[in-house]
């Protein structure tokens, strides 16, 4: 008699069982264990590095200064994170939800893999559900003798087939996820924001394109950056990749290496526009025309503890970002400027807002628009607070679905379904003096179970720059407003002569607003 199905699944198990892997460095495989990175490789001063030297004489004109400078595209964005892995002489430390297995992901593997061959030291820290590190080449790195690649909140059994089950079965632990997004080198320089790594936060031809907001910031405030990346890289729950078995493949690795030597062999010409470009690049920054603000930051993160709360400690959870974020509040007097991905600010969140437009601040809310949102369910939780924030006040955007709102980036139109652009920003300025830039989504999801991170900085003329960023992106935005029961939706794509007017969400189908509709049963806790 044949077996059914569920009968082979059964048989199965034993032998998919064999893929489990440690979860915890507290896991008697890892006993043994010996990091290869020590904290003997970061004994060395910071702002006596070459890229602190080139501009010692702005970090040294006050206590705790640093220099900050936008990063709105996506290509500069990458090519920034290339430049400063070429200028590294000490660390690099990357902290990351995602590491896409792709090609610009490759290229800054590359970068990395030159980086630890000079003798840079490279510490590598990917969240486990953020990419699939089975497969990603970047823990292929791991094998370097200067570079160290960890996986945080580990998924235990790595068959596909009990993938989620597990989630269920430890869902406190692995419904909670290390957010964090940092770039660090030489412990002077930080890029932080809203972008992974993967060619869709850093390509405009990509065909989901992220369109996304980082900062790189020059001195003291990457110190706080740095403690916070060596919290978590110490934690138990950052386990070697090498308990992966593909990070021990000497095959894999050598396959990589002849793939990339023939990518470089074959296009030598974009090779070398692409070097010129790096160079271009380090130019500037050793010739200083960086257009760096100066001001003084902080930088906060959730401690990695957070993943391993008890739900119900988790759903009260009150932690450095969620004060310093209702600080802010509630000390403005008259401005505040919202780029947010995914807003859901909550029954407290919506009181505070209500009342400081009571007290005369005015809000301006750029967020996804249905269309536009790679996540439906955030959206129909959103719904419930847009048209009482619009009716105190507020001037509130959503984002149009066709490319031309890509900054730096290439149009796209909407007779190209596959190609599209999520706003993915999470930027804050307050009274036009001070800016809130980091991986933490206004929504229930990053104040009680994923972990976040975020900088603070004061600078009128950053903050200047920041909000005008905010301000391009109303004018390809569908600026929404109510008229008695109906929501209105106004706005211009390039090319138009007079605005076009909605009164549903504009470039949707059905199914999507129904979609909408039934999501709107889910607990907003869980969105």
């Amino acid at each position: 008699m044949a077996l059914s199905n569920f009968s082979w699944l059964l048989l199965a198990l034993p032998f998919v069982g064999c893929t489990t892997i440690p979860t915890s460095l507290r896991d008697k495989r890892l006993a043994t264990y010996n990091p290869k990175i020590v904290a003997a490789d970061a004994e060395y001063d910071p702002m006596q590095t070459p890229i602190a030297k080139q501009y010692e004489t702005e970090l040294n004109q006050s206590k705790n200064v640093s220099g900050a400078t936008l990063i709105e595209d996506g290509l500069s964005a990458f090519v920034i994170r290339a430049a400063f892995a070429r200028m590294a002489t000490k660390t690099i430390d990357i902290q990351t939800y995602i590491y896409s297995n792709d090609f610009s992901s490759r290229i800054l593997i590359g970068e990395l893999k030159n980086a630890a061959d000079r003798g840079v030291k490279v510490r590598i820290l990917i969240d486990d559900y953020g990419t699939r590190s089975d497969i990603a080449d970047v823990i292929l790195l791991n094998q370097h003798p200067n570079i160290e690649v960890k996986i945080f909140n580990a998924v235990k059994n790595r068959s596909r087939i009990l993938y989620y089950p597990q989630i269920l079965m430890d869902f406190n632990r692995l419904n909670s996820r290390m957010h964090n997004k940092l770039f660090i080198v030489d412990n002077v320089a930080l890029i932080t924001g809203g972008r992974n790594v993967g060619s869709n936060y850093f390509m405009p031809d990509d065909a989901s394109n992220f369109s996304d907001t980082d900062v790189l910031f020059l001195g003291e405030i990457t110190r706080g950056a740095a403690d916070s990346f060596n919290k978590y890289w110490m934690h138990h729950l950052a386990v070697p990749a090498f308990v992966i078995p593909k990070a021990k493949s000497r095959c894999a690795m050598n396959k990589f290496e002849r793939n990339f030597a023939e990518l470089e062999r074959t296009s030598n010409e974009s090779v070398r526009r692409y070097n010129k470009i790096i160079s271009l690049v380090i130019y500037e920054f050793k010739n200083k025309l960086f257009d760096f603000c100066w001001g003084h930051g902080r930088f906060i993160a959730d401690p990695p503890e957070k993943v391993e709360m008890p739900m119900e400690r988790k759903e009260r959870y009150r932690g450095e970002i969620m004060l310093a974020l209702n600080r802010l509040w509630r000390e403005t007097r008259h401005s505040v400027y919202v780029s947010a991905a995914y807003f859901v600010p909550g029954i407290g969140g919506m009181k505070l807002m209500q009342n400081e437009q009571k007290a005369g601040v005015h809000i301006t809310i750029v967020t996804n628009s249905l269309a536009s949102t790679n996540a439906p369910t955030v959206f129909g939780k959103w719904e419930n607070y847009r048209r009482d924030l619009i009716n105190g006040g507020a001037d509130v955007y959503e984002f149009m679905l066709s490319a031309e709102n890509l900054r730096g980036g290439r149009r796209r139109h909407l007779n190209k379904p596959s190609c599209f652009s999520v706003m993915h920003s999470k930027t804050i300025v307050f009274d036009d003096k001070i800016s809130w830039i980091g991986s933490f989504n206004l929504d229930p999801r990053s104040a009680y179970y994923n972990t976040e991170n975020v900088a603070i900085f004061e600078s009128p003329e950053f903050a200047a720059r920041v909000r005008d960023m905010i301000m391009r992106d109303t004018q390809t935005s569908w600026h929404v407003t109510t008229d008695g029961d109906k929501t209105i939706w106004t706005g211009r794509r390039t090319g138009d002569t007079k605005p076009r007017v909605y009164t549903r969400d504009p470039d949707t189908t059905i199914f999507r607003r129904i979609f909408k509709k039934m999501t709107k049963i889910i607990p907003e806790k869980f969105v």
